[in-house]
């Protein structure tokens, strides 16, 4: 039995843009959606006689007879639409009462309301766009930055596609050949040249290890970049995370000890979300809460990108901070406006007053200058997701296997079979190999409407 999330048969409906602007855009998408729609709006012609890509001004009525609104209806006929079906936008005031009234009448005459990501799935099983495309749709809504929003359009665009139906293609060509030599075993020849595949192979492993090492970048341009604030009490870390985020987010006071468990905010600096997270002191202690305070400064210094590491000028001494070379860590003397002499500060360490706003600009810099945006800049394909990642991890796990085949000179039908596990795991990222609990997964995280 079909799932029901996977009904394709049925017209849909539901609003398209948020509640609260000036206008409303409600969306009626199916086999049913021109037929559906006449019986709502009246204007100078009938939707049914009106081509498609065009647009109609007029009004939606009720069943007394009486006018709900003043809208204006966009028809797209299919295939030409976002779904590939016949699909009517009615654009209308942007009250809640009008737009819950003309869904309602939609549904009285037949709509079903579509659930999240309902509008996109179809286009996917349309053929309208694959899956990483309709994955981008989502990230593009969800996108709070510009780097962030970079990457997902050209995702949505189709860059990204292109780069796996490349792979795709000449793999597909290799495993035909190792094949068509099934057929002619008894005559012992080769049809696909083990010198040329060596060099695919040794193609297509640069491409995906380019990719998978992506992740880190895109991972953080799509979640934002996590930054630690750690240090002794009473170093300045909640004034640090307030001046940064420029909001009262974390209690300050002069007491040691104030800030017992983690605080997070986050802001955008030259269009990259940082995510800040003020911890407890790091000192000993007898009081168990403070303690777990501690322990909990520990975890988030172990899952932390970046580590700001504050002392203060009247003592500039940093203790020791367990961090791996994957982590950016970056000394930070703060209260220099209380400071008489500075002579004997670390000279690699940077120079604040949080409380005075001195050295932040210096200090937003280098946590810009640590993102390196410069693949974005050459428009090269970065891996945001962790779905994808994992793709590309289990293909390059089985190219592994190929070299290994090849190595020993197993048979042309193991050795095809190794490569088809490659098609595998990257038609998983496009969609050409899929399940429904994967579809279902992923379509159920987008917002109604989408």
């Amino acid at each position: 039995m079909t799932p029901e999330y996977l009904d394709t048969t049925t017209t849909i409906v539901a609003p398209t843009t948020a509640p609260g602007g000036a206008v409303m855009v409600i969306r009626l998408s199916g086999s049913r959606a021109i037929e559906i729609a006449d019986t709502l709006f009246r204007g100078r012609k009938r939707l049914c006689d009106a081509e498609g890509y065009t647009l109609h001004y007029g009004h939606i009525i009720d069943s007394q007879e009486r006018i709900v609104d003043d809208v204006v209806v966009a028809l797209f006929r299919a295939p030409h639409s976002y779904t590939g079906d016949d699909t009517v936008e009615i654009t209308t005031h942007g009250s809640e009462y009008i737009t819950t009234e003309i869904v309602r009448l939609c549904i009285e005459r037949g709509a079903t309301m579509a659930t999240a990501g309902e509008f996109t799935r179809r286009a996917f099983l349309a053929g309208k766009m694959d899956l990483s495309r309709a994955e981008a749709v989502a990230d593009i809504i969800a996108a709070d930055s510009r780097w962030s929003h970079n990457v997902a359009s050209t995702q949505m665009r189709g860059a990204y596609s292109a780069k796996f139906r490349e792979l795709r293609d000449e793999l597909l060509h290799l495993c035909s050949l190792l094949e068509l030599e099934l057929d002619f075993s008894e005559e012992d020849v080769e049809f696909a040249d083990r010198s040329t595949l060596r060099s695919l192979l040794d193609k297509v492993e640069n491409q995906i290890t380019s990719l998978t090492s992506s992740f880190t970048l895109g991972n953080a341009l799509k979640n934002g970049v996590t930054v630690a604030i750690v240090g002794k009490p009473n170093v300045g870390k909640s004034t640090l995370l307030n001046a940064l985020v420029e909001d009262d987010r974390a209690m300050v006071s002069d007491i040691a000890g104030t800030t017992r468990d983690s605080i997070e905010a986050t802001t955008v600096i030259d269009g990259i979300r940082y995510r800040f997270i003020d911890t407890a002191g790091i000192h000993t202690t007898d009081d168990k809460l403070e303690q777990m305070g501690i322990e909990r400064t520990h975890r988030m210094i172990a899952n932390a990108s970046i580590i700001l590491h504050l002392a203060t000028a009247d003592d500039p001494t940093f203790d020791s901070v367990a961090y791996d070379d994957k982590q950016h860590y970056i000394r930070v003397v703060n209260k220099i406006d209380y400071a008489t002499d500075i002579t004997d500060i670390d000279s690699d360490a940077l120079l604040i007053s949080a409380r005075m706003g001195t050295g932040l600009d210096a200090l937003r810099q280098r946590l810009r200058d640590i993102v390196d945006t410069s693949k974005l800049d050459a428009g090269s394909v970065v891996v945001t997701n962790m779905r994808h990642y994992a793709a590309l991890s289990q293909a390059l796990a089985a190219l592994s296997d190929a070299r290994r085949a090849m190595n020993v000179n197993m048979s042309g039908d193991l050795l095809s079979e190794d490569l088809r596990r490659i098609l595998h795991h990257i038609g998983e990222i496009t969609g050409e190999i899929t399940s429904d609990d994967i579809l279902h997964t992923i379509f159920s995280r987008f917002c109604i409407g989408k």
